[in-house]
């Protein structure tokens, strides 16, 4: 297999909530995400998409909600909200053991206010506030959105923070 000479683009990120019109406006208000389609409903039933979705989340999905979203660097965000069968939700704590997606992260000079902006409209804080490069000023913290989705925010940019400079 041929080396890959540069990095892949990060295209998307999606996630899932059971209450897609209560993400949507918590996206758009909170992180100042902007819709670029829908939001619209997806069936197995549905003649071009409905094999593709029962390949991918199995024969027992039926209809989900979805939204399709950027931010500002131009990073695509989708919200589903599965309709049938219905999501299974669960506030616990980052399930690192099991694998997979742990967090999406975003970039937010202002930490201090952005964590009190995700408490005060439904979020939590999930840690302190970390400065882990106390000569760069660097900080870190974890929040969770109103659904139980983890968001890390770093004050600077992830190249300015673990580049070797």
């Amino acid at each position: 297999m041929p080396v890959t000479q540069y990095p892949q683009a990060l295209n998307h990120i999606a996630i899932s909530v059971p209450n897609l019109d209560e993400a949507l406006k918590w996206y758009q208000e909170v992180l100042g995400f902007t819709i670029l389609r829908g939001p619209t409903e997806l069936s197995a039933d549905d003649l071009q998409v409905g094999n593709a979705l029962q390949d991918i989340f199995g024969s027992e999905f039926k209809k989900l909600r979805i939204v399709w979203l950027s931010s500002s660097n131009n990073i695509g965000f989708e919200i589903f909200q599965f309709i049938e069968p219905k999501q299974v939700i669960e506030n616990k704590q980052i399930e690192y053991w099991r694998g997979g997606v742990i967090h999406i992260s975003i970039t937010e000079p202002n930490i201090e206010d952005f964590v009190k902006k995700v408490s005060e409209t439904g979020g939590r804080q999930l840690s302190k506030i970390w400065e882990l490069n106390p000569e760069k000023h660097q900080k870190l913290v974890f929040c969770a959105d109103p659904f139980g989705n983890t968001i890390e925010i770093y004050s600077h940019s992830f190249e300015q923070f673990h580049a070797n400079v």
